[in-house]
């Protein structure tokens, strides 16, 4: 029972770390620095990363 509580936390809270991390990468400053010098910033790829790994684990949780 605790583990499924833990899963449910880490899927919701991946999927909103995700979904935070793309909203950096499709911000407008991340788009003009992209067009300039091709960065991409770091905080984009840590949300995106991070939430996808934390849904990872949360599934497995789950199970």
């Amino acid at each position: 029972m605790n583990n499924k509580i833990i899963g449910i936390v880490l899927v919701v809270g991946g999927v909103a770390l995700a979904l935070w991390g793309y909203n950096i990468y499709d911000s407008a400053s991340a788009q003009i620095g992209r067009a300039l010098n091709g960065d991409t910033p770091i905080e984009a790829w840590a949300g995106m990363v991070g939430g996808v790994i934390s849904v990872l684990v949360g599934i497995t949780k789950l199970k």
